[in-house]
């Protein structure tokens, strides 16, 4: 059968997977003309960043390039979601891997963040001066290369309606229970320690030296709680998930695939709302931000 043929034996739901693509096509492409150019701005411009200490820098540093590196993979998404997954299979591991190498790098980044300024202003402040950014990066970017390598085992051109997508495919229910399952504790754990980190902070220090500057201040708690806000309907939906599989019910395995479908162009999101938290206390990169994306905008002849 053809696709057209396909979809008149079931339209509502070639309609709704129609749907679907379109509305990740537009949020990928918004997330792509806001994360790119705000990435590069301030990977360059380091807004802010005076009144820190040279761990806190690499990290907010770490998290610019994790946020770009997201971005760069949209528009190979937005076309796949329009048309169809034409780059074999080497290429649907190989960048879906670097995307969940990515989307690990940023939220890590942003736990390890938390918890950093908490000890530091709680407990290890003059220890934590002396640590090297690497000492952190280097073991932080081992654990994001290990849990994204079921990105490259599991995720192969999967053809639906003649419509071929770069999805997860697994041999039996233990697999993708332990994918899912893996990707909930480590998702839940870090969001947990994020915001226990700065509960326990705003009522232990609140008048600690660390927040004698405010734009640093708002600018560092604006990007935790912003992380937060975001992650936490994707990983409600990752539970659902492990619920569903373990329970082996079909329909609620429907609600989480198109669920997940729909709350993983949120990651995405994340990646493009930081740069604009950056522009809101710094006019310099504001300013930068608006010429890149009008720059970029006259490359693609956006209208």
């Amino acid at each position: 059968f053809e696709y057209k043929n396909l979809c008149l034996i079931s339209t509502s739901r070639c309609s709704y997977t129609g749907v679907l693509g379109a509305l990740g096509a537009v949020v990928l492409s918004i997330c792509f003309l806001l994360g790119f150019p705000g990435n590069i701005a301030v990977i360059i411009l380091k807004p802010n960043w005076k009144n820190m200490s040279s761990l806190s820098q690499s990290l907010m540093l770490n998290l610019a390039v994790s946020d770009l590196l997201c971005t760069l993979t949209t528009p190979v998404l937005i076309y796949s979601f329009l048309n169809s997954w034409t780059l074999g299979l080497v290429s649907c591991k190989l960048i879906m891997y670097f995307i969940y190498c990515s989307i690990y790098s940023s939220l890590l980044t942003v736990t390890v963040l938390s918890v950093q300024r908490y000890l530091q202003a709680v407990y290890l402040e003059r220890r934590l001066h002396e640590v090297k950014a690497w000492k952190l990066l280097v073991p932080l970017w081992l654990v994001v290369i290990i849990l994204s390598i079921p990105a490259l085992v599991f995720q192969q051109p999967v053809e639906e309606l003649h419509h071929l997508t770069c999805s997860s495919q697994y041999a039996s229910k233990g697999q993708r229970m332990a994918v899912v399952l893996t990707e909930t504790l480590v998702g839940t754990v870090s969001l947990f320690a994020i915001v226990f980190s700065y509960i326990s902070l705003y009522r232990k220090v609140n008048q600690a030296p660390l927040f004698n500057n405010p734009r640093t201040t708002r600018l560092i708690t604006s990007i935790i709680v912003t992380s937060v806000v975001l992650w936490i309907p994707y990983r409600t939906v990752t539970v659902l998930g492990v619920a569903a599989i373990y329970s082996n019910d079909e329909n609620l395995q429907k609600i989480f695939e198109d669920s997940w479908h729909i709350l993983g162009s949120v990651t995405f999101v994340n990646s493009a709302v930081n740069p604009l938290l950056y522009a809101f206390t710094s006019k310099r990169l504001a300013t930068c931000c608006e010429k890149i994306t009008q720059q970029l905008i006259q490359n693609f002849r956006i209208p």
